[in-house]
């Protein structure tokens, strides 16, 4: 069991956020799946994101290793926070009570936007906490009502505008929104979904910028500070990868179209899986290092996810060696479906 922030996740094995956690039916699979320790949404924005036959992905023929083009989801946030809703107040497959976190992962490009997104999710987490009062000791789980919400700061597919945190002072007018409700209510657990970053000083910048939000834990005098943000997804994928149609395996709508010779209609998008994969490492390593080694408490309890690459046993233990607490993936989601969970599990215990 890893502790992150108000909830917990076990086993530290997840879903990150991807095309395949797109609507309630998929989203059920994956939080009745007794592998996962949590799942996570695909990416939302308020009112939901244009998608049409160009948003596909395609599969390599020569590794586990895959090129997206999608943007963020169609369906708004209504619909996730209405989704989440269901899942965490209905008996599980098993008949259980819902007891495994729930991470909305949200993006904006406006802080006023992102704090109407915010506001709307701290009002189901209000009408979550309800419930569980209403139903007495037997139903005590608050922690803290099993919602967490990640930023995505960091898809390389939107058309005019690259990913805000490979510019972090950008970033910051949205961060300033999440350290403000966090605030408000220090129970909601707050994390950032990060690029791959190629060079040092990028790792740095975003340990520095993210450490200026810390402040001191009343009470602890000055012995304990608190950070709005709990968590790190590294990494998203590697935008600008180009794959030909020939490199690819598994039939698509992508390469079956006249797009040839390139596999995607939009012959650009963003890489994950195994070729991914060396540069993931990195960047956990890269973030575990920092953290691990900073002056402020709240920052070395930072806890990283590690994503990108996430194939086999053998590639969960290197995140784990890296510096992640928290193993997941999205690119053998796609390829097999909720069964990798107990893949890579059974796998693991090989």
């Amino acid at each position: 069991m890893v502790q992150v922030h108000t909830i917990e996740i076990s086993p530290p094995l997840i879903n990150a956020s991807c095309a395949w956690a797109s609507d309630l039916a998929q989203l059920r699979e994956l939080y009745d799946c007794p592998y996962t320790g949590a799942v996570t949404t695909r990416t939302a924005t308020l009112n939901g994101f244009g998608e049409d036959d160009s948003n596909t992905v395609v599969f390599a023929a020569s590794s586990t290793s895959s090129l997206n083009s999608y943007g963020y989801s169609p369906h708004p946030l209504a619909s996730y926070l209405s989704w989440v809703h269901t899942l965490l107040t209905t008996p599980t497959a098993s008949g259980s009570t819902p007891s495994k976190p729930i991470i909305i992962s949200i993006t904006a490009a406006s802080s006023t936007v992102l704090g109407e997104m915010l506001d709307e999710i701290q009002e189901l987490r209000v009408r979550l906490k309800q419930i569980h009062h209403s139903n007495g000791a037997a139903g005590v789980i608050d922690p803290s009502t099993l919602v967490a919400v990640e930023l995505n700061t960091s898809c390389p597919n939107i058309k005019g505008t690259s990913p805000p945190a490979y510019n972090f002072p950008l970033l910051l007018p949205l961060l300033d929104v999440l350290a403000s409700t966090f605030r408000s209510d220090s129970s909601l657990t707050i994390g950032l979904k990060l690029p791959p970053y190629l060079y040092s000083t990028r790792f740095q910048e975003v340990v520095r910028d993210l450490s200026m939000y810390s402040r001191g834990v009343p009470g602890s005098e000055g012995q304990d500070t608190a950070n709005p943000f709990a968590f790190i997804t590294s990494t998203n994928t590697l935008g600008s990868s180009l794959f030909f149609a020939d490199q690819t395996t598994l039939p698509s709508s992508a390469t079956s179209s006249d797009n040839a010779p390139y596999a995607l209609p939009t012959q650009l998008g963003g890489l994950g899986g195994e070729a991914l994969h060396p540069l993931a490492l990195g960047n956990v390593f890269s973030f575990a290092k920092l953290l691990g080694a900073h002056s402020d408490p709240a920052m070395r309890r930072v806890v990283i996810f590690g994503v990108g690459g996430v194939t086999s046993s053998e590639a969960v233990r290197r995140m784990y060696g890296a510096g992640a607490k928290i193993v997941g993936c999205a690119t053998m989601l796609g390829l097999m479906g909720v069964k990798v969970f107990r893949y890579l599990t059974d796998d693991a215990s090989d």
